[in-house]
C-alpha cells in the first residue's frame, strides 16, 4: 500500500491513478490526519431483462387505422 500526501498527489496524480489500474492501493494524507483511498472502479454490464417493460407501452385500438388526411397517399 502507497501512502502519500495529498502536496505531492495532486502533482503525481496521473501517476498515482496508473499504480491503481495494476493493482496497488494508493492512500492519500491530509494535515488535518484525513485518510483517503483510491480505488478502481469496475464497469458495470447493464443488460436489459427480457419483459421488464410489461405493462408500461399501450398501443391504442386504432393503431392500424388510417389516418384522416392522407386517404390521397393511401395504396
Amino acid at each position: 500500500m502507497l501512502t502519500i500526501p495529498l502536496q505531492e498527489a495532486e502533482v503525481q496524480l496521473a501517476a498515482l491513478i496508473d499504480e491503481v489500474a495494476a493493482g496497488e492501493e494508493v492512500v492519500i494524507t491530509r494535515d488535518d490526519g484525513a485518510k483517503f483511498k483510491i480505488v478502481r472502479v469496475e464497469r458495470v454490464q447493464i443488460r436489459p431483462k427480457f419483459g421488464s417493460a410489461q405493462g408500461l407501452v399501450k398501443i391504442a385500438e386504432d393503431f392500424d387505422a388510417p389516418l384522416p388526411g392522407f386517404e390521397d397517399y393511401a395504396l
